[in-house]
């Protein structure tokens, strides 16, 4: 007997977040699908991969990253220089000097150079803070104010900070934020429901679900993906039809495989290419869980996950 495929669609679909403006803008969600099942419905805005820049530049002893940036001298540059990356749709900018625990660069530096970078980038910008709750509430306030009109999305905005974000950033002045959680299926609704009694619709918001290296647990981090997919299309739970954006590449160059150096570690060969291995394969990972983006800092990493999505949708 033939076999017959049935095609697997939904009557929900997942929730489309546009940031950016102009021709450059950029929409993520929209699918009805289960992640990349372009075979049982066309993908509308297929997962996009973005490159991430720090305010405390790159890591220019990376021989390639270093022939990437070539020339640049200042953090806008850098940020220009990124949107250049083969596949990349939008840049990052990282404020992880604002940390009040490390640099505690001023609000108002800060801000100033999101509004430099913000000039010059070609591509929708995202921005991350510096992880310190309190510090980040303000920041992105700020920012948000001095960038009014780009659409910017701010990441993360987190249950303890998320009412200061949401009505400073959203309601005032018409950004977008990304709701940060830790791995858990029940505090991603959670965190979206709070942030919806605020009256920002979700429209407006994307979700950072947890992020991790490939590896040891990190079939947890995807499993809790899949879950929220599941529960989003199959399930018709509003409160989890928000597209998933994933900064994978902060993981991926954290782990020992990444930062280790080839002298203490010969046998496992190149440093470089073992970073971008990692982020590569953490971030085809995450896609296949649900991820609608994925920021990433190498551009070879870029490159090659932008080419693999663009094969399979």
């Amino acid at each position: 007997m033939p076999f017959k495929r049935v095609p697997q669609k939904f009557n929900a679909s997942i929730k489309e977040v546009t940031i950016g403006t102009g021709d450059k803008a950029l929409v993520l969600g929209g699918e009805s699908v289960t992640p990349l099942y372009s075979f049982d419905d066309p993908i509308k805005n297929p997962p996009k991969v973005g490159i991430e820049v720090s305010d405390k530049g790159p890591n220019l002893e990376l021989p390639e990253l270093k022939k990437f940036y070539e020339g640049c001298k200042t953090i806008p540059d850098f940020a220009k220089r990124a949107c250049t990356a083969p596949g990349a749709s939008f840049v990052t900018l990282t404020l992880e000097s604002a940390d009040p625990n490390g640099e505690n660069k001023s609000i108002e530096d800060c801000v100033k150079l999101a509004k430099d970078v913000a000039d010059v980038v070609t591509l929708p910008l995202v921005i991350l803070g510096c992880k310190n709750l309190e510090k980040d509430g303000d920041l992105f306030n700020k920012c948000a104010e001095a960038l009014e009109g780009k659409n910017v999305l701010f990441m993360s905005c987190k249950e303890e900070n998320h009412k200061k974000i949401a009505v400073g950033a959203v309601q005032a002045y018409k950004a977008k934020i990304g709701a940060e959680s830790a791995v858990d299926i029940n505090l991603a609704k959670q965190l979206n429901v709070v942030i919806g009694q605020t009256g920002v619709t979700l429209d407006n918001v994307v979700m950072n679900v947890g992020q991790s290296a490939a590896g040891y647990g990190f079939e947890y981090l995807v499993s809790t993906m899949d879950r929220i997919k599941s529960a989003a299309l199959a399930q018709s739970d509003a409160q989890l039809q928000v597209p998933i954006v994933t900064p994978a590449g902060q993981e991926a160059w954290g782990v020992k495989e990444s930062v280790a150096s080839e002298a203490d570690f010969p046998e496992w060969g190149n440093q470089e290419l073992r970073g971008i291995n990692m982020e590569i394969c953490t971030a085809t990972a995450v896609i296949t869980a649900g991820a609608n983006a994925v920021i990433l800092k190498h551009p070879k990493s870029i490159e090659t996950v932008s080419q693999l999505v663009a094969a399979l949708v």
